[in-house]
């Protein structure tokens, strides 16, 4: 299969390659301190071209991808997703479809531009387009209720800001989770 031009991938052009960045806040719940705290973090995305993906008169074009992130210190990765980014041109719809080995599956999407090179991603529990579903254990302590990430894609680098909210049963409120790095392209 041939490789999606730049035009084909719009917005999502500039995201080809490997990233990474060692700038990373993850500012969440800790269970052992029974409240939020901050994590650094570093951080490696792979984004890989294909397309398109045709639904009926639908046409896709998108991205492979696979995040891993590190504790500043440690060896082992506390977060990876897997999942993909698409691009529709005909509607202006971007997306990002990804799950998380903790069984979590989100499909998050907005508005843009071919040339766009700031998006926003939305998903709501409940929405039977761009929503959250979680296995039933995170349903019931954890449930997440929304998602938003703002991307902003520039010359060899891309920055992120994420937001989680979700419910935590333990103590009865909701969380904040946001996340915040910049990664620079070294492939």
């Amino acid at each position: 299969m041939p490789v999606p031009t730049p035009a084909q991938l719009g917005p999502l052009a500039g995201l080809v390659g490997t990233w990474e960045g060692d700038g990373g806040i993850d500012v969440s719940f800790h269970h052992a301190e029974g409240a939020l705290g901050d994590t650094p973090y570093r951080e490696r995305n792979v984004f890989n071209p294909f397309g398109p993906v045709d639904n009926g008169t639908q046409s896709l074009f998108g991205l492979d991808y696979r995040g891993t992130m590190w504790r500043k210190d440690e060896e082992e990765p506390f977060h990876t997703e897997v999942g993909y980014w698409l691009w529709d041109a005909a509607t202006g719809q971007v997306m990002k479809c990804f799950m998380v080995p903790r069984g979590s599956t989100l499909i998050a999407g907005g508005d843009a531009t071919a040339a766009s090179t700031t998006f926003k991603l939305v998903a709501e529990v409940g929405s039977e387009t761009y929503g959250v579903l979680s296995n039933k254990y995170l349903a019931a302590s954890a449930r997440t209720v929304y998602f938003e990430m703002t991307v902003t894609i520039g010359d060899g680098e891309y920055s992120y800001d994420e937001r989680t909210v979700y419910d935590l049963a333990r103590t009865g409120t909701r969380i904040d989770h946001t996340d915040h790095n910049t990664l620079h392209r070294i492939d």
